[in-house]
């Protein structure tokens, strides 16, 4: 680093990242300028560089092989950089680096080019502590180690290795960082040789010890490292839980909007979970969530919802490129961290169409001033966005859900329980929910998560009558603490429109619910599906196309769509929906099944089954999956695998309930229609969610003719067939 000293030069602490590319003298010449440019790529995009750099508190040495990074204001400053970088790296295995951190004495300089330029011991010695490094290591001075040790947020990642020798006899002790995802546990080559045992660091060191430098409170912003991750995926129709797979983002970059993008708009990526128990990710996702939805209650700014922000949990992708997708303006984008009691929240404001960040706050506090938290955030938002909060709305952003923490906490772990849509995810979130509302009987949204949860196992893996029942007894006690819940008045809509079958109720709490929340990508999904199952078709389009504007990245808001026009009799019009949610996620069951039921009702059986059967390969043990593939069998002209499907229902049931009207589409396929009413009277007694739908589906249509399916009809309430 040939440099030339200014003449009023000065000393100050400096905190240091250097980086190293292992290997990379072995790369053929075209190889290490890729190398090189991803790196770069890769480092500029991380959140706690954009930030330093914006502060104008970072210098970039760039050093052959690799850089340093020296920051001013924090040790964690580097040590976060370093993270974010390791995290993002995760998906160019190919780019294998060692990384090493020190606070030191430093001196700025001008180089020959008169760049910024720094020299001193603080510099050579953070690259002493990388050399002593092997590929994926992250390792820290002990002098940077005491200050991070001191924060029960850092001490369980560090693990300290023991001093190695400089020059002229001086020792600095090495710090091992790593995480169960992040860094390199295993101890380096030059520690290992010498058998020195690791040990984990002590949680603080005495005063008089060392003389530690001043304590900080975090002020970085740490980004969510992003991706297009295969997240969980959910087959209940109609709801915002269908996550998206990896190639969404090609798909969504293929189809992105070409309209300008609205100024005051914004999604909220998923906070990354930096707690040392991973398990606190239902944490990390409910602050996530709890932001959605206060932003999503101030006027003039137009929120994403949870499917398509989530889409980029876990991985890198430019910031630029998230905007394009989702079709906003700006991105929030932070991280918990908890231990014990303790709550650490990092938010971040960023520009998405150039990445630069134009707002960050760090929240240290208690558990149960979560709310506060989330209040302020929002605000702040609105503020740097220049949105002026009417009173009712500043109002709405700081009231508490509940007073008692320990039931919110149970509360957000019950949603993250349900999400996983499975039997045993929906036990879990019940108990949860009944939990909370031990603790706090009147905490609505545990009643609405209860109310959720029921609705979404109804007639999958509840029978309806205890679900329904159950969903509705939930639903309403959370409309009796607080009318203004929309989540809770969706919930009762769905109960009305498929247990009760009282269509104007129906009606009424879907509208409610999105009085109360315009921006509820789900409402707008519930009310398409009522309205396709009432026959207005156009007003069934019209509330899909919101939902899919609010949620570009959703699965479902296709799948409503592409539902609503296998409804209307349009063939083509569903292919393309469930073909474009396919592309989304081809692994997708229900998405596939679906389309078989298209290609089917187009008159292409063939293409249909072949759908059909890799739904079934994808679930082969789903009782509807099942129903509609023996349906296709039995009008493709394949009886006997037909007469298989019933045999595997009954085997299944031995294992698990099974709907009563699964059975009902095969008998129709093979135009059994006395076994048909049979079964279908047998729904009807169990009151089928799925009878609600029933009059307009394709696989009806043989039925349509015999005077037993009007009277079924009227018997739900409907006066025509």
């Amino acid at each position: 680093m040939a440099a030339k000293l200014k003449t009023d030069s000065h000393l100050e602490i400096a905190h240091v990242l250097f980086i190293d590319v292992v290997g990379y003298s072995k790369l053929l010449v075209n190889e290490q300028r890729e190398v090189v440019e991803q790196l770069n790529r890769t480092v500029r995009r991380t959140p706690q560089f954009r930030k330093s750099e914006g502060a104008g508190k970072l210098i970039r040495i760039p050093v052959g092989d690799g850089m340093a990074l020296v920051f001013f204001q924090t040790p964690e400053e580097p040590v976060q950089c370093a993270m974010e970088i390791a995290r993002a790296l995760k998906n160019h295995p190919q780019i294998r680096l060692r990384m090493g951190v020190h606070s030191g004495p430093v001196d700025q300089v001008k180089d020959v080019n008169d760049r910024s330029n720094v020299t001193g011991v603080g510099i050579n010695i953070a690259q002493r502590v990388m050399d002593c490094g092997d590929a994926g290591h992250i390792l820290v001075s002990k002098r940077v180690a005491d200050d991070l040790a001191q924060d029960s947020l850092w001490q369980p990642h560090l693990h300290e290795l023991g001093d190695v020798e400089l020059k002229h006899g001086q020792k600095v002790g090495i710090v091992n960082l790593y995480t169960e995802e992040l860094g390199n546990r295993e101890s380096p080559q030059k520690f290992a040789s010498a058998k020195k045992p690791e040990a984990k660091l002590e949680k603080a060191q005495s005063a008089d010890s060392k003389i530690c430098l001043r304590r900080w409170i975090i002020g970085i912003a740490i980004g969510t490292v992003l991706a297009i991750a295969a997240a969980r995926f959910y087959r209940m129709v109609g709801t915002d839980r269908w996550a998206v797979r990896p190639n969404a983002v090609e798909q969504g970059r293929r189809g992105a909007a070409s309209l300008p993008v609205p100024n005051k708009s914004i999604a909220v990526l998923p906070f990354v979970n930096m707690s040392a128990d991973k398990n606190d990710e239902y944490l990390s996702d409910g602050v996530s969530e709890e932001l959605i939805t206060a932003l999503s209650k101030i006027t003039g700014l137009q929120v994403k919802a949870r499917t398509s922000s989530f889409a980029f949990k876990g991985k890198n992708e430019d910031i630029e490129k998230i905007g394009e997708l989702l079709h906003v303006s700006h991105l929030l984008e932070g991280s918990v961290a908890r231990a014990g009691n303790k709550l650490r929240i990092t938010a971040q404001l960023i520009q998405a169409s150039d990445g630069n960040h134009l707002w960050s706050d760090t929240y240290d506090r208690e558990m149960q001033d979560i709310f506060a938290v989330r209040s302020e955030v929002a605000q702040q938002v609105a503020a740097t966005l220049k949105i002026r909060l009417l009173g009712e709305e500043k109002k709405r952003l700081d009231q508490k859900p509940t007073e008692n923490i320990e039931a919110y906490n149970l509360y957000r772990q019950g949603r993250y329980y349900a999400d996983k849509f499975s039997q045993d995810g929906f036990k879990k979130a019940i108990g949860f929910y009944q939990q909370a509302i031990e603790k706090d009987p009147r905490f609505a949204l545990a009643y609405a998560g209860m109310a959720d949860t029921y609705v979404l196992a109804a007639d999958f893996y509840i029978p309806p009558r205890e679900a329904f029942s159950k969903a509705k007894e939930a639903a309403l006690k959370a409309i009796e603490v607080d009318e203004t819940l929309a989540e809770a008045h969706a919930s009762l809509g769905f109960v009305h429109f498929h247990y009760d079958w009282d269509w104007a109720a129906a009606e009424k709490e879907f509208k409610r619910a999105l009085t109360l929340n315009p921006q509820s990508a789900q409402a707008h999904l519930l009310y398409t599906e009522y309205l396709a199952g009432m026959g207005r078709y156009d007003e069934a389009y019209s509330q899909g196309r919101r939902a899919l504007e609010l949620d570009p990245l959703s699965i479902s808001a296709r799948w409503s769509l592409g539902w609503a026009s296998l409804h209307a009799g349009r063939s083509d019009d569903a292919i393309q929906q469930f073909s474009k949610a396919a592309e989304l996620d081809p692994n997708n069951a229900w998405v596939r099944l679906y389309l078989g039921r298209a290609y089917l009702s187009k008159g292409m059986g063939q293409r249909g089954i072949e759908e059909m059967e890799t739904a079934q390969r994808l679930e082969p043990d789903h009782p509807m999956v099942l129903a509609f593939l023996g349906y296709g069998y039995a009008v493709t002209g394949r009886r006997a695998d037909a007469l298989k499907s019933l045999q595997t229902l009954d085997e299944i049931e031995k294992k698990h309930y099974v709907s009563r009207i699964s059975r009902v589409y095969v008998y129709a396929g093979l135009g059994d229609k006395d076994k048909a009413f049979e079964w279908l009277e047998k729904a009807y007694q169990e009151r089928s969610d799925l009878l609600a739908w029933f009059r307009k589906d394709p696989e009806s249509k043989n039925l349509q003719s015999d005077p037993r399916f009007a009277a079924l009809m009227r018997k739900i309430g409907f006066t025509e067939p």
